[in-house]
């Protein structure tokens, strides 16, 4: 089954390092402006979550969500989650550490596209 989205070891890394000092984590997309156009990182559960979001999948074990909205550009890429150096403005719990998660991306091929990992409402 083709993965929506996935995470570099870099990121990987950082996850770690965000769940050591904060505990569960998750991660939601918004598709908003500046920074909410990237990936944000939060403490699992503090960020509320429902029907306008679409559940992608897992990124080293954090749950990754998306805006419907922001679903419907992004739904023929698999994403890629990694880091870059330079501090965002948003509340996400890298930003301290003077990096941000960013998204990459990538069309799927015909075969990936036929066995895509399913999505579902926020809200399930």
């Amino acid at each position: 089954m083709t993965q929506r989205v996935q995470a570099t070891e870099a990121a990987k890394e950082i996850i770690d390092q965000l769940r050591e000092q904060h505990g569960e984590l998750m991660f939601h997309q918004s598709g908003g402006c500046c920074d909410g156009s990237s990936p944000m990182c939060f403490p699992r559960g503090d960020l509320m979550i429902n029907e306008t979001d679409v559940y992608l999948g897992t990124i080293h074990g954090c749950e990754f969500f998306m805006s419907k909205d922001q679903f419907e550009y992004w739904k023929h890429t698999q994403l890629t989650v990694d880091i870059t150096p330079g501090r965002g403005s948003s509340f996400s719990l890298e930003i301290p550490l003077g990096i941000r998660f960013v998204i990459k991306s990538r069309m799927y091929t015909e075969d990936e596209a036929k066995d895509l990992s399913p999505t579902r409402s926020g809200e399930e």
